[in-house]
């Protein structure tokens, strides 16, 4: 007999960067969006990018040679606060594009530094 599949979780995000934008990557992640940085294994590490820590979930940020920002497909990050990141975000030149098309949920897109684009969402109680 199979044992049953069930998806628990996901466990990180992998998200494309060009070459040296690691530092754009930790002024983002981590100082914008307080994510933690999180060591890469020491067999990936050579490879350039970085990973970052968030409740739950992972982001890794992986080098591509031939990079193009993703622009339509994006994680979306659900949060407390959200006007307060928004505001965060604009604060620091980032452009926040509001949205009320899925009912029950306040989001917005942006984009990192590199132009992939991210959804943040805050559900109504």
């Amino acid at each position: 007999m199979t044992a049953a599949l069930s998806l628990a979780a996901i466990n990180h995000v992998q998200l494309a960067i060009p070459a040296g934008g690691e530092q754009q990557c930790r002024a983002f992640w981590g100082e914008l969006l307080g994510l933690s940085e999180i060591p890469k294994p020491p067999a990936l590490a050579s490879r350039g990018g970085c990973w970052f820590q968030g409740s739950g979930f992972q982001v890794h940020l992986g080098v591509e040679l031939d990079f193009r920002p993703a622009l339509k497909a994006h994680p979306g990050f659900e949060i407390r606060g959200l006007r307060a990141l928004a505001d965060r975000l604009a604060d620091h030149g980032y452009l926040v594009t509001f949205s009320n098309e899925v009912p029950g949920q306040d989001r917005f897109h942006t984009v990192d530094p590199f132009g992939n684009r991210l959804e943040f969402l805050e559900l109504h109680s």
